[in-house]
């Protein structure tokens, strides 16, 4: 179904069954196959894929040589009617690749809402991105990595399948990540480790100076106190019964597979 207010280049082709909303534009030389949702006001600019199961949301912009809802990259993968999700608001800049999920990942990649995707940034199978979240240029994501609200991922960085990266990180250029990192923190490095809390990041957002200061404590807890995570987890969770911030933290050691970035 292609709503009447839908503008659509005449050499792109939509594959009967495509859902396409009010008052998208789909620009020269884009494939929308038959399973795929579009949801109103979104722009696909020029040469875009959309393939497999995919709802995409209200409001995005997907630029240039896109490809979301394709075969993923998992050897185990058998052509399972699995999905991709993107919700609204997002820009998705030239040559970024989103691969459908796989039965052993739940069967669901998604993206959030009010994210940046930059140039060439690629989320494999059954990754789960949040809200306002930014991958710069060239980040990977690998297999089954989580990416809560607030992240800030830099040019050049590969995150390993399984890790967790918590809400409100930044992890710099050109590093490799391999284990979870928890909230509020600053990473860097081959392979990454933690640099303090990101404190600009959390200022811009409106966390005032008693959440800050014991942001800073819990984090000095984990890494500065010469304690392992079992002795420091006392402590911290002594702070998050006072702090909800710090709450964020602690329940993030519940969340990890892969031990957190020491």
């Amino acid at each position: 179904m292609i709503d009447s207010t839908a503008s659509i280049h005449p050499s792109s082709l939509i594959e009967e069954g495509a859902v396409i909303g009010a008052n998208v534009y789909i620009g020269p030389f884009c494939f929308v196959g038959a399973n795929v949702e579009i949801g109103e006001n979104t722009v696909l600019k020029s040469h875009v894929v959309l393939n497999g199961y995919t709802r995409i949301g209200k409001n995005n912009q997907i630029y240039q040589f896109v490809s979301i809802g394709e075969v993923n990259q998992d050897l185990k993968y058998a052509g399972e009617s699995t999905c991709v999700e993107i919700g609204d608001l997002n820009r998705i800049r030239e040559s970024v690749t989103i691969h459908r999920g796989t039965l052993q990942g739940g069967c669901l990649t998604k993206v959030g809402s009010s994210n940046l995707l930059m140039v060439n940034v690629h989320i494999a199978h059954d990754c789960i991105v949040g809200n306002r979240c930014i991958l710069a240029n060239n980040a990977t994501l690998g297999g089954h990595v989580t990416v809560d609200d607030f992240v800030i991922i830099g040019g050049m960085t590969a995150i390993h399948q399984w890790c967790t990266i918590g809400a409100h990180v930044v992890i710099g250029g050109c590093s490799g990540v391999t284990q979870d990192v928890p909230p509020y923190i600053i990473a860097q490095g081959n392979h990454a480790t933690p640099f303090g809390i990101n404190i600009l990041g959390l200022k811009r957002r409106g966390f005032n100076k008693e959440a800050l200061h014991a942001i800073r404590n819990a984090y000095k807890l984990l890494y500065r106190s010469n304690k392992t995570m079992e002795e420091a987890k006392p402590a911290i969770e002594a702070l998050a019964k006072k702090h909800n911030e710090v709450k964020l933290f602690y329940d993030f050691f519940a969340r990890s597979n892969r031990g957190l970035i020491r």
